[in-house]
């Protein structure tokens, strides 16, 4: 799937690719979120769950210049393209 196709989903169908089609790889803390990694047809997506509200705020692909990649190398192997 195309990054764009995939941004265009309605968040229902976000998640049901990402369980369904997805890889798990790692869940981190950030901020007043768990945020769960998936790799999904090669790309790296993130998704932003928030436990006080019980509710997933944002499914996005990964922005490998973010700040919170330094949480994800300190766990795992991340392909840099």
């Amino acid at each position: 799937m195309i990054k764009g196709d995939f941004k265009k989903l309605p968040m229902q169908k976000k998640i049901q690719k990402l369980y369904t089609e997805g890889t798990f790889v790692v869940g981190i803390r950030y901020y007043g979120h768990k945020v769960n990694l998936y790799l999904l047809d090669n790309e790296y997506v993130e998704v932003f769950y928030n436990h006080k509200l019980d509710k997933i705020d944002k499914i996005d692909f990964l922005n490998h210049q973010h700040s919170r990649m330094k949480f994800y190398l300190d766990q795992i192997n991340i392909k840099m393209d």
